[in-house]
């Protein structure tokens, strides 16, 4: 198996279609795929199960175990058997849902639009343009690696509510990506060091995401006349307001360990004393004993109690409810790896050395990455997830993906895939 095809041929392929794939980000980017709009996340899979078809990809779909969600979809093209036995795998990971409802895109004018070497308009960075990453990177393997490309079965895994990190998706993941998967590949956004960091141009990788715990805070007080009875009350929201001052102290940005109220709520009317009150919050840390030590401080306060009642000692209660929890993924020996093959590749193309990061933001690689090895940050470069909006003095931009970034990052994953199939010691059967 040769594996040193001329670079420059697969850059002149890449660029001579740029525009078929740029065309299908917009058939894409024009579906509204909203998390809590299944029809439209469902429209978006058949939409990229008929886009993956060419190619020989087959669709499965499997409805959320939640209901407002769509179905998830995983893409598979079973590689041909080798010397050694059944063909090993690679897991491609993007998702289909976006954080803007279609009342937001249409209030905000949120659309496709090209504006220089900008394309505008929502999930071009995160995750659409991920996704028409992999067909690029797929099309490429296809002509120039074709014993990489039929000797890999190859599955991609798209999430239909990875916005809302539905647990349900990494339990079919790690049931898919079984022992046989060289990798899973996770085709997020990607970052290039800017002016100023020291290395403007070179590539970054995800090789770390903080893990994150979702808390309920009720607190239970004594509702009183706020006139006749006030000794007699036991407020909840000041009781409450003591409770996220304490949370508030628990960030500690030394050990990247932050605490965030997100919600509060509490009280019925101006003249009685709230008997209930509650917040809702979440957590974040990268490393998983400091992630472990902030579910104890919080699952502590269930004995906090500052507020009584001042006529009989009447107590407010606090109950913490860890409502769900995703737990980091540190830097481990798997993802450097794979972050060591990238890099290798990166020198290949005399790209210039990559650089790691750790994100505070999570993704569907925290199910994955200890139970084989993972990667991310392998999609286009853009920026300003998750907003829509835009002003006139440039303060405020909508999300947006860079053109130029399509071509040599999908030269990046070609060559880095061939290599990692190379140094797995994978013998792939020549077709006849």
């Amino acid at each position: 198996m040769s594996l040193t095809p001329i670079h420059t041929d697969i850059r002149s392929y890449l660029e001579r279609n740029l525009h078929v794939y740029l065309d299908l980000l917009h058939q894409m980017v024009a579906i509204n795929s909203f998390t809590l709009n299944p029809k439209g996340v469902n429209g978006l899979g058949k939409l990229t199960a008929d886009m993956f078809l060419p190619l020989s990809f087959m669709p499965e779909f499997f409805p959320s175990t939640d209901f407002r969600y769509g179905r998830h979809l995983v893409l598979t093209r079973v590689g041909r058997r080798g010397p050694d036995g059944p063909a090993p795998a690679i897991g491609l990971i993007s998702h289909l849902d976006t954080v803007y409802p279609a009342a937001e895109e249409e209030a905000n004018d949120f659309r496709f639009r090209i504006e220089g070497d900008r394309i505008y308009g929502p999930g071009t960075v995160d995750i659409k343009g991920g996704t028409v990453m992999i067909y690029m990177v797929l099309d490429a393997l296809r002509q120039f690696y074709p014993e990489v490309f039929d000797g890999i079965t190859w599955r991609i895994l798209l999430n239909a509510a990875e916005e809302v990190l539905s647990p349900d998706f990494g339990e079919l993941s790690r049931r898919t990506l079984d022992d046989g998967t060289l990798a899973a590949l996770v085709f997020e956004g990607g970052d290039a060091a800017r002016k100023g960091d020291g290395e403007e141009g070179h590539y970054r990788l995800v090789t770390a995401r903080k893990g994150m715990a979702r808390y309920r805070v009720t607190v239970n007080g004594r509702g009183a006349h706020a006139g006749a009875y006030h000794r007699k009350g036991a407020n909840a929201i000041v009781q409450l307001a003591d409770v996220i001052r304490e949370i508030h102290d628990f960030t500690d940005y030394d050990r990247d360990l932050t605490f965030n109220v997100g919600t509060i709520m509490g009280g019925t009317v101006i003249n009685r004393v709230p008997h209930e009150a509650a917040a809702s919050l979440e957590m974040r840390a990268f490393d998983p004993v400091v992630f472990e030590g902030g579910v104890d401080r919080m699952l502590a306060l269930n004995d906090y109690c500052t507020v009584r009642s001042s006529e009989d000692g009447y107590p407010c209660t606090v109950r913490v409810d860890v409502e769900g929890r995703w737990a980091p993924w540190p830097p481990n020996d798997g993802t450097q790896g794979l972050f060591d093959i990238w890099n290798a590749a990166a020198a290949e193309l005399e790209m210039g050395a990559i650089g790691p990061q750790a994100r505070g933001g999570l993704s569907d690689g925290n199910w994955l990455w200890d139970s084989l090895p993972t990667i991310d940050g392998l999609g286009p470069e853009g920026d300003n997830s998750h907003s829509s909006e835009r002003s006139a003095d440039g303060s405020k931009e909508q999300e947006y993906v860079r053109v130029s970034s399509f071509v040599p990052k999908a030269l990046l994953n070609v060559a880095a895939i061939v290599r990692l199939v190379e140094e797995s010691g994978v013998r792939l059967m020549r077709g006849i």
